[in-house]
């Protein structure tokens, strides 16, 4: 089988765009909004270009919490509408990518029983108010709304509720002055930046006017033209849109300020989490996110994901997206609030195996709690310096809501290039979503078939079916027959695996494989070994030269100590 030539396709756009510079519309930022509204003008048969300045979704997209939620929270500030749409997205969600959006029972510990309703009330007036206890009338009340918000496309139970007995039974370590716990349902997403990315992936399979290039940068304006800079070349590009769409998340200020839009649409805040190797936590939660209010007023969770509990998070003023780190004294915070709700638990910050942080793209805001800052999405319209060419710039919105935000933003950009919707997105599957096997019978039958066809063992297929969906047959079957001979240092996964995805899923650097094609440096499962081999296999399609392959090791390296606090 011809495999593609990753170079000569990235070179083959390239051409094309300085050969014919015309481009009908451009998004710039390829987070889950800018990826996501791709998708949708791809569907139209928009020509469009997608353009970012790192990797698909490398930057704030890959930074939350990894819920796909309808924000319960959002309740108490009297956000219905926001409510509605969050948990018809969520269910969406589930049906359209139920490879990686999984459900997720929650359990919220009360601490009394008619605590909270004061504040409560203020907030929900818009009035200033400390939430640090929610009784189990409020949060009872929260979730009969929250059931009948989230009735659309429903696919989840309804909430139900455990008095102090049961709770213990259940949860053996709970603090015993919890005296109840309400219980509801809400929805994780496994590999968020492989969803994400496979929103570029299916644009530019419904129409071939769709194209995506990741590490190109927007580094200005000239003669009517957006001036691109490729990252990895250093090539220039100049491109006439019709529409700008500014989708770049908390850089959305830098990506105007850069074409000549002196505009502050931004107020951003910094959400750190981190990622906990302790089996006793693990086991504590039972297969749940604990979801809890802090003594502080903050709402912080944790819940299991790969095997380790994921713990968060922060809501810190921040402004500059690309020095934010996780520091010592947000994990000590995370940690001691774990505390609150297991205090006879030991989770210390040697446990920590990855943190993570991110800027979210909120409106600006002039408030003394970001954690009152909305997070809704709007759409702000501006044109550009010396001509009519109008950019939209996509302001705040969240992971599960993005559909919406995207088609919003797509119905916007069709009227201005006199287009009509053709296809729409509400159940329009994602990835390998597409065909997915929902029932334990179904995924059965396919593990069985996908064995017999491609002669793998059903442990193997079971798998790829869940790492990638159902692009896992294509894999295979792009691999002629040949046996998968796993990595030396992550058994789990082969060399075919990794070789397929760098020349077929847009890898430019050792990185783009690392932190966001695979879950291997989030899952805790980076080391030198690993990070060496893949380069290795990595360097080998992409033409790498052994200084080149060491020089990514190295970068890669820092990343992960300095971003993650991973030490290699």
């Amino acid at each position: 089988m011809t495999h593609p030539d990753p170079h000569a396709v990235r070179a083959g756009t390239l051409r094309r765009l300085t050969a014919d510079p015309k481009v009908p519309v451009l998004i710039v930022g390829a987070g889950i909004n800018g990826a996501g509204t791709f998708r949708d003008l791809a569907l139209q048969g928009v020509d469009c270009l997608l353009v970012d300045k790192g990797d698909w979704c490398g930057g704030t997209s890959a930074a939350p919490s990894r819920l796909i939620h309808g924000g319960l929270k959002y309740l108490e500030t009297g956000e219905f509408r926001l409510v509605a749409e969050s948990t018809r997205e969520r269910n969406l969600l589930l049906r359209n990518a139920p490879h990686f959006v999984k459900p997720l029972p929650t359990m919220v510990p009360i601490r009394s029983y008619a605590g909270g309703l004061l504040p409560s009330m203020k907030r929900f007036l818009g009035r200033k108010a400390k939430m640090a206890d929610r009784g189990l009338l409020i949060v009872e009340v929260g979730l009969a709304i929250y059931d009948w918000l989230g009735r659309k496309h429903r696919v989840m139970p309804r909430h139900g509720v455990m008095l102090q007995a049961a709770a213990r039974r259940r949860f053996p370590k709970l603090d015993p002055s919890i005296v109840a716990a309400s219980t509801y349902y809400d929805a994780s997403v496994t590999q968020a930046e492989r969803l994400c990315y496979e929103l570029v992936a299916d644009g530019q399979k419904a129409h071939p006017g769709a194209r995506a290039l990741n590490h190109v940068a927007v580094t200005g304006l000239a003669d009517g033209r957006i001036l691109l800079a490729d990252q990895v070349t250093g090539a220039a590009i100049a491109v006439e849109p019709t529409v700008v769409v500014n989708a770049a998340g908390p850089w959305i200020d830098q990506v105007n300020h850069a074409v000549g839009l002196n505009k502050a649409y931004i107020g951003g805040t910094k959400g750190s989490h981190l990622v906990v190797d302790n089996p006793e936590l693990v086991r504590q939660i039972d297969g749940h996110m604990i979801y809890f209010g802090s003594s502080d007023g903050r709402i912080c969770l944790v819940y299991p994901f790969f095997g380790r509990a994921l713990v968060g998070s922060t809501d810190i003023k921040a402004d500059n997206p690309d020095d934010v780190v996780c520091d010592d004294s947000e994990a000590d915070y995370m940690l001691g609030m774990l505390g609150e709700v297991f205090p006879d638990l030991s989770v210390t910050r040697e446990q920590i195996v990855y943190r993570y942080t991110g800027i979210r793209p909120l409106p600006a805001a002039q408030v003394d709690d970001p954690g009152e800052i909305s997070r809704d999405h709007s759409l702000a319209r501006d044109t550009l310096p010396g001509g009519s060419v109008p950019v939209l710039s996509m302001i705040g919105g969240k992971w599960t809501t993005f559909r919406a935000f995207s088609a919003e933003t797509t119905d916007v950009v069709l009227g201005l290039v006199g287009r009509k919707r053709r296809r729409d997105t509400t159940f329009e599957p994602i990835g390998g979503g597409r065909d997915y096997p929902i029932t334990p019978s179904a995924q059965r039958g396919w593990i069985a078939g996908v064995a017999a066809a491609f002669r793998i063992g059903p442990a193997r297929a079971g798998v790829l079916l869940d790492r990638y969906g159902t692009t896992a047959e294509a894999m295979l079957a792009s691999f002629d027959g040949s046996p998968e001979m796993p990595l030396a240092s992550l058994p789990g996964y082969t060399e075919a695996e990794i070789r397929w995805i760098v020349r077929h899923e847009q890898v430019v650097t050792l990185d783009d494989l690392v932190f966001r094609r695979l879950p291997i440096a989030f899952s805790g499962r980076l080391d030198i070994k690993a990070l060496t081999e893949l380069a290795t296999v990595a360097g080998d399609v992409l033409g790498w030269s052994i200084d080149e392959r060491e020089a990514e090791i190295a970068r890669v390296a820092r990343i992960a100590e300095h971003r993650h606090s991973i030490r290699l």
